[in-house]
């Protein structure tokens, strides 16, 4: 990096511009699109602490879903599942972000037709309500061409990822996972071909702690567009 020149103009710190008030941020919506094995759901946690958003990811809403008592049959009725999308809210705005954490059985599958649309719902209803990060798959094909978004995909290589997986299966488990989230996006989205042109931000989780890769995608939401 080159040392500053008498004539460069001083530079300015964004924390000293932004400080923590959120309603200055130039995005009010960070979306986190991740890799299993990458580390993006501690990225995204990480974001929202330093950025003072609440956070939300994809178990949280199922486990919300399952919560406020929703079934595919109910979300399958547009009438019904405008007043699901108010159960749901609601029980995201319980603590069960921190509950989460704590279940041991997994979460419900969120993946039906019907229930993705609940999940649409769900993520456009966060978007426009602000100061958030939303760790979810589809998140950020919700949100294309909203202003106040950033779209950020961490990443790492598959030798990398397997080594923080731990399971027996490793490099296998990695495989199922990238094609369970490839039928996923084409099915849901119809993108058969994800690329780095999807987001704005790509963070590549191989060599950076996870401190520092939220770091990263922190100070790129207090940049100034």
């Amino acid at each position: 990096m080159r040392s500053r020149r008498p004539t460069d103009p001083p530079r300015l710190d964004e924390g000293c511009v932004f400080g923590n008030n959120v309603d200055t941020l130039p995005y009010s919506v960070i979306c986190i699109s991740r890799v299993t094995g990458s580390g993006g759901d501690e990225i995204g946690r990480l974001v929202a602490e330093e950025l003072g958003f609440r956070y939300v990811d994809d178990e949280i809403i199922a486990r919300a879903a399952e919560k406020g008592g929703v079934s595919p049959n109910d979300v399958a009725d547009a009438q019904r599942r405008k007043s699901l999308l108010h159960r749901v809210l609601d029980s995201l705005g319980s603590d069960l972000g921190a509950e989460a954490s704590g279940f041991s059985q997994p979460p419900p599958a969120l993946r039906d037709d019907s229930l993705q649309r609940l999940v649409v719902d769900v993520v456009e209803e966060l978007a426009g309500q602000g100061n958030v990060v939303i760790a979810a798959h589809g998140a950020s094909f919700v949100l294309a061409g909203v202003p106040d978004v950033l779209r950020v995909h961490v990443i790492a290589s598959p030798e990398v990822r397997s080594a923080r997986v731990s399971t027996s299966a490793g490099l296998k488990s990695i495989r199922d996972s990238d094609r369970s989230r490839t039928d996923y996006l084409s099915r849901f989205y119809t993108i058969e071909n994800e690329q780095p042109t999807h987001y704005d931000v790509v963070v590549n989780t191989d060599r950076l702690k996870t401190s520092d890769a939220a770091e990263l995608v922190a100070r790129a939401a207090r940049l100034e567009r």
